[in-house]
């Protein structure tokens, strides 16, 4: 370009463009790479270190418990076709475990997935765009059957990938209504500079230097029993294409001077002399490459969905007290790892801030706050949802504490570590936001806990966040439904079938047992099971005895 600075760098992501890596950095090692073909990570470098749009989320309250970095590995996994290209997941997690602040962002975003998923055609020029693209940073890290000993044809090879890609660019998504307009913008300007035309003209002359018409003679049995070149025309239109006797004065004249220049020197020079008049431009392509891995991961989760009969949504976002509901809610960590979780419906009134949610163990409980934790997070990031339809309020961050590891160092016991657990919610907790609890004050007695309980309840409904704790004090949530004393408070069981047995659904109301005594005998930890347990150990350790005897 004959200016230093991009006028146009194609964000896909931002509602106003913005310049996201370090242009200075990335052009240095994109220009290393060019020359040698080692760059040591160009394009996960530059992305890992971009810049994002402002959040108010911090990752470190709530991407452990909800394992985002596995959902973003596997879930947000690229497919196109039999590919699965390699992705930078490090740029993808950042992108979705920190969701912009401002909703004109997500709208943006949003704008976008619903093009890519009403226009086949308009997906298939992203998926084409994206392994074009894909292609030219294996060229520049020379990684895998990528890797090519002739370096004038590397990077011969590179420039004709990149005026692909611009091609793509200006002509694929130049009826585009979304976001995706701005790739045919930023392929349109840089189609009409100079140093795209000078691009143009070298990679004809490298395709067509000179036509040769040849006579052939074939015999009856398909040999070829003779040839003659008929006429060579050279491709004089083409502005690297000067005719033979200039090029032979040229020689001379560099004779004159002492220089030694072969062929494949000559054309070393052309072609870094072309390329240095795209470098930024190729620098914004890797910011570009970040950006489509964005929206073909969040395709690619609602493919994985629909594979295994789940729909998504891109959510409708509602005011403080409107009702919200999240229905065919399922958990994708399940998903991923080769289970098709059981969808199920929930409505919460607009009052509702803080739902207890009882029911037995393994009905599902700490499967839903995950589910709804995930789904917050990804409706805030402006993607799919794992829900067939949702009306969600928007939240100033995310608290989840799911998962109580004991530490080597720990100096409390179970009831003081889950004080700290509380004292550290409410340090770190602004109002608006979503806390997601399992098993509050399960670490002591319950009549103690009952109180702290009661106590954090009564606080957080201060802060009106959207609060979704698990307990199996069942009695004390009886009285506090019955009771009606906090405000803001709703009520959801675990539904049961007619033999007792979780149908992974929830309903309005507290649960009137937990199902130990079912959990037991599933589990195997009834007496007579234990008893039988005992019985085959004392048998073993005397059978080994008398082996020993």
């Amino acid at each position: 370009m004959a200016s230093e600075q991009l006028p146009l760098v194609p964000d896909l992501l931002h509602a106003v463009p913005m310049q996201r890596i370090d242009f200075e950095q990335t052009r240095f090692a994109i220009n290393l790479a060019f020359a040698g073909g080692v760059s040591g990570g160009l394009f996960s470098d530059a992305l890992e270190k971009a810049t994002i749009a402002p959040s108010t989320w911090a990752p470190t309250a709530f991407a452990g418990d909800l394992f985002l970095q596995r959902f973003v590995a596997q879930c947000f996994k690229i497919q196109i076709g039999k590919v699965s290209p390699t992705s930078v997941n490090g740029h993808l997690l950042r992108l979705l475990a920190q969701p912009p602040d401002d909703s004109e962002v997500v709208g943006f975003r949003r704008f976008i997935l619903a093009e890519l998923v009403q226009s086949a055609q308009c997906r298939a020029s992203l998926e084409s765009l994206y392994l074009d693209i894909a292609r030219l940073r294996g060229l520049f890290e020379s990684t895998g059957a990528m890797r090519i000993w002739d370096a004038n044809r590397r990077k011969l090879d590179i420039l004709q990938t990149f005026k692909q890609i611009i091609d793509t660019m200006a002509d694929a998504f130049e009826t585009a209504s979304s976001g995706l307009r701005r790739l045919s913008e930023f392929g349109s300007l840089i189609r009409s500079s100079e140093p795209y035309r000078a691009l143009a003209d070298l990679i004809g002359y490298d395709a067509e230097l000179a036509t040769m018409n040849l006579r052939l003679s074939i015999g009856a049995d398909g040999r070829i029993r003779n040839f003659q070149i008929a006429a060579i025309r050279e491709n004089t239109d083409n502005a690297f294409v000067n005719p033979v006797w200039r090029r032979w004065l040229a020689k001379l004249e560099l004779f004159a001077r002492g220089y030694r220049l072969s062929e494949s020197e000559v054309m070393a020079r052309l072609v870094d002399s072309v390329f240095s008049g795209l470098e930024l431009p190729f620098v914004a392509l890797v910011q570009c490459f970040g950006d489509l891995e964005f929206y073909l991961g969040a395709l690619g989760f609602r493919d994985r969905a629909q594979g295994a009969g789940l729909a998504v949504c891109l959510p409708d976002f509602v005011g403080e007290d409107d009702a919200r509901t999240l229905h065919g809610l399922f958990n994708p960590l399940l998903l991923m790892s080769g289970v098709v979780p059981v969808p199920c419906d929930l409505d919460f009134e607009g009052h509702s801030s803080t739902m207890l949610i009882t029911g037995p163990n393994s009905g599902g409980k700490t499967r839903l706050l995950q589910s709804l934790g995930l789904a917050q997070l990804l409706a805030q990031g402006g993607v799919f949802i794992p829900a067939r339809a949702g009306r969600v309020r928007w939240a100033s961050g995310l608290i989840a504490s799911l998962i109580e590891e004991t530490k080597a160092d720990q100096m409390e016991g179970r009831l003081g570590m889950e004080l700290v657990r509380i004292r550290a919610l409410f340090e770190s907790l602004p109002p608006g936001a979503m806390v997601i609890l399992d098993e509050l004050c399960s670490g002591t007695n319950p009549s103690e806990g009952e109180q702290i309980f009661e106590l954090v309840v009564s606080m957080l409904n201060r802060l009106r966040p959207q609060a979704f704790i698990t307990t199996h004090f069942l009695t004390f949530a009886a009285r506090l439904e019955q009771s009606g004393k906090i405000s803001g408070l709703g009520f959801l069981q675990v539904e049961l079938d007619p033999q007792r047995r979780p149908t992974y659904q929830f309903t309005a109301g507290v649960a009137r047992t937990s199902l130990a005594a079912h959990t037991a005998e599933r589990l195997g930890v009834t007496g007579e099971q234990l008893l039988l347990l005992i019985e085959q150990n004392v048998h073993k350790h005397h059978a080994l005895r008398q082996v020993r005897n």
